[in-house]
């Protein structure tokens, strides 16, 4: 493959590591690791935030108002810890160099998250995760992803979803609804539609870090991501 970027950042849902919606099993991610693989071996640094749906929710869990809100965004904030330690060693086993970072720092687990640190790793050609969120209560990992882009300098953010990329409206109940291949940031923000957190989308949208959103159960779809072929949609300035 020839690839068009050098560096990106990759944001996966926390049921990425889950066939099932629910907990980890190690058989549900490893189509995005052999793709993985192959984007390093042509020289693509990698970073990668990852969410923590298929452990906990955080505010979207069902706490009936009993516990706080952000309390309940900690507790997402663990659990993306916990996936980021089992991408990790998922990695390791298939002999990719393999960092995971916290924005919440937790003693003998993971370094701090920082970007020097995290520059200096992909420099040096490892994977770097980012676990822990932005460290804060009230944000998503749309968030944390947008704000890692920036902070890597990254050439683009890809987000991998179940959707195809973006539509005019939701292709799940609408037979007609309509794909778009590439979009402005503008556009998306004039047609209201769902690429991200507004927060974080306008943040990519300041930075001119360029958006693809695609679908994670493609076979093959991040390297024709990577390679500038037609998948997904782009959302640029």
């Amino acid at each position: 493959m020839e690839p068009r970027f050098k560096r990106i950042l990759i944001k996966l849902s926390g049921e990425s590591l889950s066939n099932t919606g629910r907990g980890i099993n190690v058989e549900a991610i490893q189509p995005i690791i052999q793709d993985i693989k192959t984007l390093i071996k042509n020289d693509v640094q990698v970073g990668i935030v990852i969410g923590g749906g298929n452990i906990l929710r955080g505010a979207q869990g069902d706490f009936k108002g009993q516990i706080e809100r952000s309390t309940a965004d900690t507790m997402g904030m663990l659990a993306t810890m916990i996936n980021a330690l089992a991408l990790r060693d998922l990695m390791k086993f298939h002999n990719i160099n393999t960092t995971a970072l916290s924005a919440r720092y937790v003693d003998a687990v993971m370094q701090t998250a920082n970007a020097p640190l995290a520059n200096a790793l992909l420099d040096n050609g490892n994977v770097v995760i980012f676990a822990g969120g932005t460290g804060n209560p009230f944000v998503t990992t749309d968030t944390t992803a947008a704000l890692r882009a920036c902070e890597i300098k990254a050439d683009a953010l890809l987000k991998l979803t179940t959707v195809d990329g973006v539509y005019d409206k939701d292709p799940n109940q609408y037979k007609d609804a309509k794909r778009y291949e590439a979009l402005s940031f503008s556009e998306v923000l004039d047609k209201e539609l769902k690429v991200m957190d507004l927060g974080a989308f306008v943040q990519c949208r300041d930075f001119n870090v360029p958006i693809c959103v695609f679908n994670m159960n493609k076979s093959g779809a991040l390297i024709r991501v990577v390679a500038g072929e037609d998948e997904g949609t782009w959302i640029r300035n």
